[in-house]
């Protein structure tokens, strides 16, 4: 029986098994058999083969990956777990998207705390001049969910008027080329911050404003499957989410 999944991945990204062969270090008629007889590689080669064509390892070859190895891979990918945000080392934050070189992508209802800061607003022009593809999604400030968070925090209209703070201050970057926008009208269940493969996620609590929300401290490995999930959240959200224009008179 053949290995359908490893097959549709590599033709996904464009890999062919003499390309695959030649990046791990194998002879092509084996991953000719990885393929044909759904034979699984040795666990390295799983590893670098799982992270060449961006998929889970355990989705490529169910079989051979153990539940507690997953387990352990996933506690690899935590580096820190902070109880609150406001906990967060300020300069984290920066080092982190500082050392994105492919991808920075922020999801939040309003995010503020970044939004006002210029040093912020500096670093995603440089970054994407440097060729960071950067996309933000801002919750709708109009929108059932955005309200009903108000609500929940007890701040009532508090987090709408934070979103459309977060709107004016961004204004001056709407133009810069690679540099992404959209407003989303999702139940937010955590506000994720990605900077290439690390990533913070700072849970959403009923009732508790952000700041004294737990923030995990993440980065994906090759077998990894924890990251992917937040990965997996943020695409769903941003293929839902309508391009950003900007605030008028309160209002979208």
């Amino acid at each position: 029986m053949a290995n359908e999944r490893l097959r549709a991945a590599m033709l996904t990204r464009g890999l062919t098994p003499s390309a695959v062969a030649a990046e791990i270090g194998v002879d092509r008629k084996t991953v000719e058999r990885w393929i044909a007889h759904d034979r699984p590689p040795y666990r390295q080669h799983r590893h670098a083969v799982a992270a060449l064509v961006r998929e889970d390892e355990a989705y490529l070859w169910p079989t051979a990956v153990s539940a507690d190895e997953r387990k352990a891979v996933a506690q690899s990918e935590v580096l820190e777990v902070f109880p609150h945000r406001s906990l967060v080392p300020p300069e984290l934050w920066f080092q982190m998207f500082g050392r994105a070189r492919a991808e920075i992508a922020v999801l939040v209802h309003a995010g503020i705390f970044l939004a006002e800061n210029m040093r912020w607003h500096q670093l995603l022009r440089q970054a994407a001049a440097n060729g960071v593809r950067v996309r933000i999604a801002l919750g709708d400030p109009a929108s059932p969910e955005v309200s009903r968070r108000g609500e929940e925090e007890e701040v009532g209209e508090g987090v709408a008027f934070k979103v459309r703070e977060a709107m004016k201050l961004y204004r001056s970057l709407y133009a810069v080329e690679g540099i992404e926008f959209r407003s989303h009208c999702t139940t937010l269940h955590n506000s994720l911050y990605r900077a290439d493969s690390e990533w913070l996620v700072n849970t959403q609590v009923y009732g508790i404003s952000a700041p004294m929300t737990p923030v995990l401290h993440l980065k994906r490995i090759a077998a990894g499957t924890l990251v992917n999930t937040y990965e997996q959240s943020f695409e769903k959200v941003w293929a839902e989410s309508a391009p950003l224009r900007e605030v008028a008179s309160g209002s979208r």
